[in-house]
């Protein structure tokens, strides 16, 4: 597999695309939020590896973004994103994991659909050690069905790149579509999405095709004056690899579910307290991806 282009060219080219110095042209909004926050995790893993511990432990996390959009025409936006997170344990500091993200989105409002193109590049580093390189490019379109119904529906094309096992270096193509459904607009929505993905690797044993369901539901209410959201998730995934795995002797499957619940609550005019939790419980026929989850925690973040 061969290295792809230098994420920074892309974005350039997206932005000579879109207009010369356009990005930089007079008139940019300027958004960030930084995010602390603590939480317990029941099973510390690596789950790009295979790799969990069967032990929990404590950490710290931090993240900040800082995002800039133009209005390059009444009817095209472009905006370029850096989103950094970092997780440090107590005691699997050598898990201590730092992420960088880059990305670029480009809309245009078509008349009766939105379409667009987005671009990301991510960089995560273990223990201050190089360990996943990861490049996703997604042409999208989307819009109102009805007064209340709005899809959305994508082409997903990545390449992931892992240092600690390069036979898990990969290309993938995926389809993906959403479906909302507004009952009080923004105040209380359902979401149901559906993607299907497959995965080419340098290995062969790590070729597999996935199918992706997931349904989320979002509430808000007014309380003391001030905005309370509530967030309910469950995401199941299959995945079906197509060689055989040496160390089983087998095909290997998948069955992944995962749960979240959030609430978040608008303490001050720019700043929110969120507390979450979740649980996966991973099912597979290949013993190290065997393993349930579950993960509690709480972020105080401030926007502006």
């Amino acid at each position: 597999m061969q290295h792809r282009a230098n994420p920074l060219g892309i974005l350039c080219i997206i932005s000579l695309v879109a207009g010369p110095c356009a990005v930089w042209a007079a008139g940019p909004e300027f958004s960030a939020e930084l995010g602390i926050g603590a939480e317990y995790d029941s099973n510390v893993s690596i789950d790009e590896l295979d790799a969990s511990s069967s032990q929990g432990d404590y950490a710290l996390t931090l993240d900040a973004q800082l995002q800039v959009e133009q209005q390059l025409t009444p009817d095209t936006d472009v905006s370029l994103t850096y989103t950094f997170g970092d997780t440090s344990y107590q005691e699997f500091s050598q898990l201590d994991r730092q992420t960088h993200l880059l990305g670029t989105n480009l809309a245009t409002d078509l008349g009766p659909a939105t379409g667009g193109a987005s671009i990301y590049y991510i960089n995560a580093r273990l223990d201050g050690n190089a360990f996943l390189e990861y490049y996703r490019g997604s042409p999208y379109l989307s819009g109102f069905l009805a007064k209340k119904w709005f899809a959305r529906g994508a082409y997903v094309y990545s390449d992931k790149q892992i240092e600690q096992n390069p036979g898990r270096d990969s290309e993938s193509h995926a389809g993906e579509f959403d479906l909302y459904f507004f009952r009080r607009g923004l105040r209380s929505y359902f979401n149901a999405g559906y993607k299907f993905k497959q995965e080419d690797a340098q290995a062969e044993q790590y070729d597999y095709d996935s199918n992706e369901i997931k349904l989320r539901y979002i509430h808000r209410w007014d309380v003391y004056e001030r905005a309370l959201k509530m967030e309910l998730a469950w995401r199941f995934e299959y995945r079906d690899y197509t060689a055989i795995t040496p160390s089983i002797g087998d095909e290997r499957w998948d069955r992944r579910q995962r749960w979240k619940a959030a609430l978040e609550y608008v303490v001050l005019t720019q700043a929110s307290v969120e507390l979450y939790g979740g649980y996966a419980d991973y099912n597979s026929n290949y013993p190290s991806a065997d393993y349930d989850q579950f993960v509690v925690g709480t972020r105080f973040s401030y926007s502006w």
